[in-house]
């Protein structure tokens, strides 16, 4: 019997019974090898930054002051946002300080390839890198954790604290088995989800900014070649470049290569082939990098309902999506929890609110191609997109049904108020505009129709003459295909209209003569009258005053015929403007008010106070000065009460221009005051800057003696301000 030793073997107290050979193999035994300064280089053209750098350098530095030091931070965000340049960045700077003797120690745990590497195996690869030999590590994984924490231990008393890189991690179990026992180490962990139960330090990357992702794409292109101008030469198809890329790191690496790759490629023409693609991400391939695949590793990661949810979301129509929207889009049942989830995997994103959802263009790209990879999938696209049709159908109606309420008729039970109406109306007009374009393209002429006709009314009321005039032409050639010629006429009305606002007066007469012609054709008295009604509007805007007094007097006799004395006000209200505009200020008092009388018997109180409006301008000319300013007045208690506050701006500028015709100066500021305010919550910037510059021009004062009023013979112009425009259908 003999014992073994790790340098000999004793065979004292053995009994040999024959020949004997002792064989002794002597092996030189040294410290198994570490690699305690494993980080990847520095990422090349690493720009755009500096703030998050500077919050994570502040959680990884040792000398901070606490009751306790920053165990771990944890870097997110969508696949390709740069997380590991970040870090990576982090960890050079961190070890170039000092901060950790120790050794920076880097593991990348391929979180969302089809094989990650399991807690027990990172362990295991940590342990090696530390300096443990393959013999005595632990099999199992909660020993191998406890190794761990005492190799690191041992290491902070040996030579210092040391910081561990944990790249793309998919899983708080990949992660949480990692964490160091002492605190005077760092653990860094990066993911494409969100761990807010790990107790770390949360960091979430966005995309880069416009300027910062140029600079990204000059760093690339002059590391390769220093002489490269390309970017300088082209500042403007550079920064078109970059919103294709969306301005992620990655993307723009990838574009960068390709441009490197080809020396002769202008800017312009990557940009062109990224915007002529049907999908940019087929683009976004260097051969070694792709887009598409980055996000097809977290697409596989998602749960069945997770991946859906973010197929629905990316056919929802506009920029982003609210709860109601979206709920229509499922077909039913609460996508809180899931969407939730969606937003720890960095694949949507909080709105403009609580309950509103985006993602980014390139995931939304990514997320439309997997909707359409069989014909299941499409139906089931198909299908949502009709659902969310019928809801913004159904919802846009009841909100111009509360817009235009009058005294008398029914209000509309799914909004409270008129002002809720026009907040919802607000906040769904990107994606209203967006479904009606889907609209169009999927062929579906009749909702084209109806939600342009309902979406029309509000534009008007918020002034988007342009998106007015898009939308209404949408809804002609729609009618016009489906040989609808009455819907047609109404929408060649409201093109007309739209144009007119526009201040494209020409464009606006051809429209509204044929509106005119086919309305006439058709039978329908009503929209033969209003279109007499618009093209006088129209043709007073292109200066042509006796031939637009002659179409309203046309549109005056219809209006009369039908007993329509709401649509004889319009006309009166119209006859007003032009009135003034001839020199005839005295009549179109009269005009304007009759127009007053004729709007209040019918109801509608909005119209009485433009009425009143123009009706002060008109007495401002004839130098009825306290006349004036009561017309005014009454006309800002219904559009305060309207909520109008464009119409607000205007009469409160109105009030300016009249105070400051009869020297009342500190009247005429608190005017002009009143009206930007007023623009500004009309959206209407540049107005509320202009009110703004001539508070500057005109301090308030005490009021100097009155001036005489302004004289006007029978054809002056108005003084300085032109009348508004009034007219609404």
């Amino acid at each position: 019997m003999s014992a073994r030793y790790d340098d000999h073997l004793d065979f004292r107290g053995s009994e040999f019974a024959g020949p004997v050979v002792g064989k002794v193999e002597y092996h030189q035994y040294q410290p198994a090898p570490t690699a305690l300064d494993s980080l990847p280089a520095r990422a090349a053209g690493f720009t755009g930054r500096d703030d998050e750098l500077r919050g994570l350098l502040e959680a990884l530095d040792p000398t901070q002051p606490g009751p306790q030091a920053v165990l771990v931070a944890a870097v997110s965000g969508l696949g390709g946002i740069g997380k590991t340049a970040l870090a990576v960045e982090a960890a050079h700077e961190s070890r170039n300080r000092g901060w950790f003797p120790g050794g920076t120690l880097f593991i990348d745990l391929h979180g969302y390839d089809e094989a990650p590497v399991t807690a027990d195996l990172a362990l295991q690869s940590l342990l090696r890198a530390l300096g443990t030999q393959p013999k005595y590590i632990p099999v199992r994984a909660e020993e191998r954790a406890a190794f761990y924490r005492t190799a690191l231990a041992r290491l902070a008393r040996e030579k210092g604290p040391a910081l561990v890189l944990a790249d793309n991690a998919s899983s708080v179990a990949q992660v949480r088995p990692l964490l160091p026992g002492d605190s005077v180490h760092r653990l860094l962990t990066t993911s494409r989800h969100k761990f807010p139960t790990l107790g770390a330090r949360l960091l979430a990357l966005d995309e880069l900014s416009t300027d910062s992702a140029c600079d990204l794409l000059q760093r690339a292109l002059r590391t390769a070649n220093p002489d490269d101008a390309r970017l300088v030469d082209d500042s403007a198809s550079t920064s078109a470049l970059t919103k294709l890329c969306g301005c992620l790191p990655l993307a723009l690496q990838i574009a960068a290569a390709l441009l490197i790759a080809d020396q002769h490629m202008p800017i312009s023409e990557l940009g062109r082939a990224l915007s002529a693609s049907r999908n940019r991400l087929d683009q976004l391939d260097d051969g070694d990098r792709s887009m598409r695949a980055t996000f097809e590793l977290s697409y596989r990661a998602l749960p069945e309902q997770h991946a859906r949810l973010l197929r629905m979301l990316a056919v929802a129509p506009g920029p982003e999506t609210g709860i109601e929207a979206l709920t229509a889009l499922l077909g039913g049942g609460s996508p809180l929890s899931d969407l939730a989830a969606l937003e720890r995997a960095h694949l949507v994103e909080r709105g403009s609110g609580r309950h509103r959802w985006r993602m980014h263009d390139l995931v939304r790209e990514y997320a439309v191609d997997a909707a359409e990879r069989s014909a299941t999938l499409m139906e089931e696209a198909a299908a949502a997109r009709g659902r969310v049709l019928d809801h913004y159908l159904q919802r846009t109606a009841a909100a111009v049904e509360r817009l235009r309420w009058w005294p008398g008729t029914a209000v509309s039970r799914r909004f409270e108020s008129r002002a809720q109406a026009i907040a919802w109306l607000d906040t769904e007009r990107a994606n209203l505009l967006a479904t009606i374009q889907w609209a169009v393209e999927a062929g579906h002429a009749n909702a084209v129709i109806q939600l342009a006709n309902m979406l029309g009314r509000y534009l008007y009321f918020r002034r988007y003459f342009d998106e007015f005039v898009v939308i209404s032409r949408y809804a002609q050639e729609a009618a016009e295909r489906i040989g609808d010629h009455e819907a047609e006429a109404r929408a060649w009305n409201d093109l007309g209209l739209a144009l007119r606002s526009a201040d494209r007066a020409d464009e606006a007469i051809s429209a509204l003569t044929r509106a005119r012609e086919l309305s006439e054709a058709v039978g329908d008295r009503n929209g033969e009258a209003y279109a007499w009604n618009y093209l006088g509007s129209a043709l007073r805007v292109a200066g042509r005053l006796h031939e637009a007094a002659d179409v309203l007097g046309q549109a005056c006799e219809l209006f009369q015929a039908m007993d329509d004395g709401n649509g004889e006000a319009y006309v009166w209200n119209n006859l007003g403007l032009i009135l003034v505009d001839m020199g005839r200020p005295e009549e179109a008092i009269n005009a304007h008010t009759r127009a007053r009388d004729l709007f209040r018997t019918a109801g509608n109180r909005d119209r009485e106070a433009k009425a009143w409006q123009n009706a002060g301008y008109a007495l401002w000319c004839t130098g009825r000065v306290t006349e004036a300013v009561h017309a005014y007045e009454k006309a800002l208690e219904t559009h305060r009460e309207f909520e109008d506050w464009h119409s607000v701006g205007e009469t409160q500028q109105q009030l300016a221009e009249v105070y400051e015709t009869v020297g009342r100066r500190a009247e005429a500021h608190a005017c002009w005051l009143h009206a930007a305010d007023a623009y500004l919550r009309a959206g209407a910037e540049r107005e509320a800057a202009e009110a703004r510059e001539r508070t500057t021009a005109l301090p308030p004062k005490s009021n100097a003696t009155q001036a005489s009023p302004p004289a006007r013979s029978a054809d002056s112009a108005p003084l300085s301000l032109l009348p508004p425009d009034t007219f609404t259908g």
